[in-house]
């Protein structure tokens, strides 16, 4: 994820992102005590592209211990028997192979959402970036933004995320309805997706777009009813899951209408949580300073739905990623999500009255953000109104 020029565009997004009414408070998130270092590139990491790159996802393996991705486009996890244990293992799960056909998707690959039944066989969607300007002859221009092409896909392991392959050819869970040279000169596609949470036989997750004719930008929700099946996502179109963005490189593919963006979410939504007590969703955020966002920093909005969210309110204040480097005064903060140690589902997709904010801390050098990175996590306490 090339970080200053994506977060010049998302901190225009922030200005000019769809807007809803707000619903009256559901929830109170309250930091507790200080945060605590889970992962230290400059102490941890095995090689030079093991830095925080992503929103923490966690499961159980089938043996009980935790499970952990967020890191680099060379995929390797944390593992640990507990969140206090947690240590970087070396093998790389999923490489990226920095291939120049795009129709190959196999560029960048980040995994940034897991989901498993058995804690053995894993399901994973994976935000894909293509950067047509390292092909040549690829791309109009040399500037990452103007050649920079998004994708989602599937990914699965057999051996509890000891490994991950792709299927041949690729599953491409959502593309925009165009081939990577359409409209070069801008960013496109649809690209991080939230972690995967299931309600009532359905499974969710939450992804950005850039926008094209005929699909507004912003953030849309889609909806699968077979996890097995990647073919099967759809997207919420304003009244029902109908919208696919299937492979345009594959013959005979068709889109079908387009998603609607759900408020008031300016930008990629960190994780969403089922509080347990009471079974409203919990979803936190990244802002920049602007529109309905007084102050830069991490959101947290609540919601009954998935569809309809309350008034998002700063939970930990600070420069983000989508803030000017320049003026981060040497640190910013990105990435996060809600994990509570003791979810009862094997996904985490839960949390109690306790969780922990997972984010990442970026150190600037001028203008530049540096791969001097810490995972790190704080204690949160939450209350939900019925």
């Amino acid at each position: 994820m090339r970080l200053p020029l994506l977060a010049a565009w998302l901190c225009a997004a922030v200005l000019t992102a769809p807007r809803a009414e707000p619903g009256p408070p559901l929830s109170a998130l309250t930091l507790l005590g200080p945060p605590r270092v889970v992962f230290q590139a400059s102490r941890d990491a095995c090689d030079g592209h093991d830095v925080p790159d992503a929103p923490a996802r966690a499961f159980r393996d089938a043996a009980g211990s935790l499970v952990v991705f967020g890191m680099h486009y060379r995929n390797r996890a944390l593992r640990g028997p507990d969140a206090d244990s947690l240590k970087l293992d070396c093998r790389i799960v999923l490489d990226s192979g920095l291939a120049a056909e795009p129709e190959r998707y196999d560029d960048r690959s980040w995994i940034t959402a897991t989901w498993t039944e058995d804690g053995r066989t894993v399901l994973a969607l994976l935000h894909h970036e293509y950067h047509a300007e390292t092909h040549p002859g690829r791309c109009i221009s040399g500037e990452t933004m103007a050649c920079w092409y998004n994708t989602i896909l599937a990914a699965r392991s057999t051996d509890g995320a000891a490994s991950f392959t792709r299927a041949s050819p690729p599953v491409v869970v959502a593309a925009p309805p165009f081939r990577q040279e359409v409209e070069q000169g801008r960013h496109r596609g649809f690209f991080n997706p939230s972690n995967i949470v299931q309600d009532a036989g359905y499974w969710y997750f939450f992804a950005s777009n850039t926008g094209w004719a005929g699909q507004p930008f912003g953030v849309c929700l889609f909806r699968s009813d077979d996890l097995r099946d990647p073919g099967r996502w759809r997207a919420y179109d304003g009244k029902d899951f109908t919208a696919a963005f299937p492979d345009p490189y594959r013959r005979g593919a068709k889109p079908a209408g387009a998603c609607k963006p759900i408020a008031p979410f300016p930008a990629p939504v960190g994780s969403v949580s089922r509080h347990r007590g009471t079974g409203a969703w919990i979803a936190v955020f990244q802002a920049a300073a602007g529109g309905i966002f007084p102050r830069s920093g991490f959101y947290w909005t609540t919601s009954r739905d998935l569809l309809a969210w309350d008034e998002p309110r700063l939970l930990l204040a600070g420069p983000t990623l989508y803030d000017d480097p320049c003026k981060a005064g040497g640190e910013l903060i990105s990435y996060p999500s809600l994990i509570d140690r003791d979810a009862r589902g094997r996904n985490f997709d839960d949390v109690g009255d306790r969780a922990e904010l997972y984010y990442a801390t970026l150190r600037t050098k001028g203008c530049a953000i540096t791969s001097d990175r810490d995972l790190m996590r704080r204690p949160v306490a939450i209350k939900v109104w019925p």
